[in-house]
């Protein structure tokens, strides 16, 4: 008998990494979608996306203990079955660039509907990313209209906001610096901060878990992303001002102002922007919550506009360094949003392509080594898709660096000079040592002005 039996509903990046990881560590999962294809895939112990780790780990149940991880198309036998019910769903962008709550909505009437077959106490953990109220006012109001049963009486409800890097969900899903738990009772908030003493063990030893009430919760993980964002978009401005000195370098002066233990280094590299499911979202999201509400928070919306206007500028650098990009080939080396990923929403490549295209520029070619599938069916046939790095740098006349993977880190100046027709390269991600670049090829670094 297993200590704990969880059910996740919804199996994105943040479902199936922690149903992963929850059933390594013998608890029983029952995962949920309404794509056959997609459970099948799961039910095969393979991941229908790629995060760095996660099909690794998937082998791993499968061949010690595959009775612990089953995926399942019918979310009210999920719920019946087990004691913790987590919603992962996804809360995409509007048209309106609003939160679109429409998922949280039909997975709380779906379990509801299993509510209302048992009289069995049952915690409903919410983990999606949602706006202040949600929790409370939509998922518990609907699971008590269709049910019958009473949040807090008849079944828990806590809000447990996750804080996961794609690329390092897994290090993170194991790993967390923090544990947020929003409850609307001490009995649910006790019964989820259990569940993570069980299964966390010693690591709370250096991860402290942070009690509070729902709508706190909700809030803590647009303040989070928010200022990841804010911290982004804030060296990308001061990036802009270092390309008006010679010999300021954007990458020395973050390194000294992430020094301040105040702030610390991370989320202060500039570069071509962020992108991925969260901070678009999540940034667009509280800033039409606050308007709705009669506040405008100029501060945010200038983090958005601040980011959008990166693709702007690394094609504004190629320029100053080869003239007109039309009529020119132009490599884009990496498409994803970021490494570890395959993940394309919001990637900022896709914004640096339509900004080419604005530009007349026709021939375009990318590659990445993970997203070619899932770049193809974001882009379509804007850009042709290379199979290698030679294969993208042949005949090339201007190459943007748009994602840091490992696979680009490692090229010199000869592998861009052996391949291209002519060398020009801008590194959209500040991965190349500048001088040694810079004294090689025909070359530009986003925040520090050319010296040549």
């Amino acid at each position: 008998m297993y200590k704990y039996k969880v059910s996740i509903l919804g199996t994105g990046f943040i479902g199936l990494c922690s149903a992963a990881c929850f059933a390594q560590k013998d608890i029983k999962v029952l995962a949920s979608t309404h794509n056959e294809k997609k459970a099948k895939i799961i039910n095969e112990y393979k991941s229908p996306f790629f995060e760095e780790g996660l099909e690794e780990m998937l082998i791993d149940i499968k061949q010690k203990n595959p009775e612990l991880l089953k995926c399942l198309t019918d979310p009210v036998q999920a719920v019946l079955n087990t004691d913790i019910i987590m919603i992962t769903q996804g809360t995409p962008m509007r048209i309106d660039d609003s939160i679109d709550l429409s998922y949280i909505e039909s997975t709380a009437k779906e379990i509801g509907e299993a509510l209302k077959q048992d009289d069995k106490y049952r915690l409903i953990v919410v983990r999606s990313t949602v706006v202040p109220g949600t929790s409370m006012n939509l998922v518990g109001k609907i699971i008590t209209e269709i049910s019958g049963k009473v949040p807090g009486k008849d079944f828990g409800l806590c809000m447990q906001p996750e804080f996961l890097a794609e690329g390092r969900s897994i290090e993170d899903t194991l790993k967390p610096d923090r544990i947020i738990i929003g409850s609307i009772d001490n009995k649910s908030g006790d019964m989820l901060q259990e569940f993570y003493e069980y299964f966390y063990g010693d690591h709370l030893k250096n991860c402290p878990i942070k009690r509070m009430n729902l709508e706190s919760a909700e809030f803590v993980k647009y303040g989070n992303n928010c200022l990841l964002s804010t911290k982004i978009s804030y060296a990308n401005e001061f990036a802009n001002l270092a390309e008006l000195v010679p010999n300021v370098d954007i990458v020395q002066v973050m390194e000294g102002v992430g020094l301040d233990y105040r702030i610390n280094h991370r989320f202060l590299r500039a570069g071509v922007g962020f992108g991925g499911a969260c901070f678009h979202k999540d940034v667009n999201a509280i800033t039409k919550w606050a308007r709705s509400k009669g506040y405008v928070s100029k501060l945010l919306e200038a983090v958005l506009e601040r980011n959008d206007l990166r693709a702007i500028r690394i094609v504004d650098i190629a320029e100053g360094l080869v003239g007109k990009l039309e009529g020119k080939k132009v490599t884009l080396l990496g498409l994803s949003f970021k490494p570890g990923t395959d993940d394309m929403r919001e990637a900022p490549s896709i914004r640096v392509i339509n900004e080419l295209i604005k530009r007349k520029v026709t021939d375009i070619v990318g590659y990445d080594p993970k997203a070619k599938e899932s770049a193809e069916e974001a882009i379509g046939d804007k850009i042709k898709y290379a199979s290698s790095i030679e294969e993208a740098l042949k005949d090339s006349e201007c190459t943007l660096l748009i994602t840091d993977w490992d696979e680009f880190k490692k090229l010199n100046p000869d592998d861009f000079k052996k391949h291209m027709k002519s060398p020009n390269l801008v590194d959209g991600r500040r991965i190349y040592n500048y001088d040694e670049f810079n004294n090689s090829l025909n070359f530009r670094a986003m925040g520090r002005i050319n010296l040549k």
